[in-house]
């Protein structure tokens, strides 16, 4: 549903800035009550709206059965600041709020020699809550009417505000515990779209962690960790902003 009410906005912002966006004539994108284009201003505001989709990547000390990993869409809301370096590179700040979930699924294997393995044993849920705070480079091409694509990449960090990581409960109380702070690399690329009082740019980016984010159980031979070597974080977002 979420991704149905994205689309559906998408194609309205676009099908009521068709004339601008279309025309041989450059629009010049002034959101500065007229003082000039707010493109060279060396430094712009903005906020994004988008959709987010958390996966994890897990390595193993043993060959067992992967865990499979349920991902479902989640919500991102933030701010923007871009300094402007010259025509065809930004330095941007995006803090944002993002709002995931994920399910995750044992098979039987990992549990041999436990005895009174139940259902819910096999299943952990994973609720992600993070403040997110990248620091993106922004590469664009020359603009071409009123249509300007860009690649963009960087490094970012990440609160998880719903870790559990001082959680003294672990997985023998159910409770799958995270690191508050992780690392990340981004990758992405988009096109901005320069309209009469706004700048409107829809992105689609990869995020990728460095740092293991597993919080290990308090006894060493847990079925729910010891044989993961390594947990890092994977995911998608699509943004659109306005400045």
């Amino acid at each position: 549903m979420k991704y149905f009410f994205a689309f559906i906005s998408f194609l309205f912002i676009i099908e009521t800035s068709n004339a601008q966006l279309f025309k041989k004539e450059k629009v010049t994108y002034d959101a500065n009550q007229g003082r000039g284009s707010t493109d060279n201003n060396l430094l712009r505001w903005g906020y994004f709206l988008g959709i987010n989709n958390y996966d994890f990547n897990f390595d193993y000390n043993t060959d067992l059965r992967d865990i499979y990993v349920k991902r479902s869409p989640g919500f991102s809301v933030g701010l923007i600041g871009n300094l402007r370096i010259n025509s065809f590179i930004d330095l941007r700040l995006e803090p944002g709020l993002l709002i995931t979930t994920r399910e995750l699924y044992y098979g039987q294997e990992w549990f041999q020699g436990e005895p009174d393995v139940k259902a819910s044993d096999l299943v952990r849920e994973v609720k992600s809550t993070y403040i997110h705070i990248p620091l993106l480079l922004k590469v664009s091409t020359k603009r071409v009417n009123n249509f300007k694509p860009f690649i963009v990449g960087g490094f970012s960090t990440a609160l998880n505000l719903s870790s559990n990581e001082n959680n003294p409960e672990d997985n023998s109380n159910g409770q799958f515990r995270t690191t508050k702070n992780s690392i990340f690399y981004e990758l992405g690329f988009g096109i901005d779209f320069y309209l009469y009082n706004f700048k409107f740019t829809p992105s689609i980016r990869g995020l990728f962690g460095i740092n293991d984010e597993l919080v290990r159980d308090n006894d060493p031979n847990s079925p729910w960790t010891s044989n993961i070597a390594g947990m890092q974080t994977r995911g998608v977002f699509i943004n659109f902003t306005f400045q």
